[in-house]
């Protein structure tokens, strides 16, 4: 048996791409680059999960029954990064300026950053690419669309988004990412598509409660359209596209997080639906389910740009207030009546 209390001492090595973050879509991403035969690397703070990756080729902590490719190395060293052309962002959003702020050191100034991370940081309002520009004078896009990462893993196909500023960077990006079961699209609305990626979650969560609670398919449907109308109306406060919205990253992400329990904002409002307590859903899952922070900065959005987003306010009020769901049903359903397309 070998000793899993050693780790395994990796050389110094060059690494063309370096992906943020070994947790589930880090991994993926990690394994499909690497597969295409760039030399990537994997970073993350987690000892343990480093050891599996470079002895094991497996991450059973967060990407289980996956062979990752034998080329892949993960690292505990952030020097690593130095020599990276490439860096994928994969950290949770609320984790992204404390990483970053670490590792901003040894980011080359020519590195292009792609962010796969899908959030919005709590008491800044910042999406993912505003957090990395601020710490960082690099070019970063924006990586989003309906994507579960065991689908991606186990390469079933799926379409997403990559949205640049540059035209030249999103092709070349889209270059290294495209597989022949990962279609990647070019956008130029960075903005549209993280509000897209971190507002679905939130919608997710209800759609949870709603399925939790026996409510039946027409509460769905009307739930995902109505959703989809807030983030269209938040987004496009923010100066984001309108037609960006009916997209991969936004219209599609949204239907994927909302229809599979595969998502983890769906099965937290799955779970809460039934009668579950928030605390008692979080100490049982070791993965992050990012709607639960992000309906912490969509109320506080809302609030500052005077939007009105009522399922996002009974999502917020479910998690955060004690509200029930049952109560939170009965508020949706009994508000004034309204033109569907009001506020526009």
């Amino acid at each position: 048996m070998p000793n899993t209390n050693v780790f395994v001492y990796i050389h110094y090595r060059m690494s063309y791409i370096t992906v943020i973050g070994a947790g589930s879509w880090g991994s993926t991403l990690a394994a499909l680059l690497a597969e295409k035969g760039y030399d990537v690397s994997i970073w993350t703070h987690e000892q343990p999960v480093a050891v599996e990756i470079n002895r094991d080729n497996t991450n059973s902590v967060y990407l289980p029954g996956v062979e990752l490719p034998a080329t892949l190395r993960a690292t505990l060293n952030p020097e690593e990064l130095v020599k990276s052309r490439y860096i994928v962002n994969a950290a949770p959003t609320q984790f992204i300026r404390d990483i970053f702020g670490r590792l901003r050191p040894h980011i080359d100034e020519q590195a292009i950053i792609i962010s796969a991370s899908k959030g919005i940081e709590v008491k800044t309002l910042m999406t993912p690419s505003m957090v990395l520009r601020e710490l960082a004078c690099n070019p970063v896009c924006a990586l989003s669309g309906p994507s579960f990462a065991t689908e991606v893993a186990a390469r079933k196909p799926t379409a997403v988004t990559l949205a640049s500023d540059d035209q030249k960077t999103g092709l070349l990006i889209q270059e290294i990412l495209n597989t022949d079961y990962f279609r990647v699209y070019t956008h130029d609305d960075i903005i549209g598509v993280e509000i897209g990626g971190a507002m679905k979650n939130v919608i997710a969560i209800a759609a949870g409660i709603c399925e939790g609670m026996g409510l039946g398919h027409d509460s769905r449907a009307a739930l995902i359209t109505r959703g989809l109308a807030e983030i269209s109306r938040l987004g496009l406060k923010m100066n984001a596209k309108d037609i960006t919205f009916a997209g991969l990253s936004g219209l599609g992400d949204l239907v994927l997080t909302c229809t599979d329990e595969q998502s983890r904002n769906f099965s937290v409002g799955q779970k809460l639906g039934r009668g579950m307590k928030l605390a008692d859903i979080i100490a049982g899952t070791r993965a992050i389910a990012e709607g639960i922070t992000t309906s912490l900065s969509a109320h506080e959005l809302a609030a500052k740009y005077d939007i009105d987003m009522p399922i996002t306010e009974q999502v917020y009020q479910t998690l955060h207030k004690g509200k029930s769901p049952s109560e939170a049903l009965n508020d949706l359903m009994n508000r004034s009546l309204k033109s569907e397309f009001y506020g526009y």
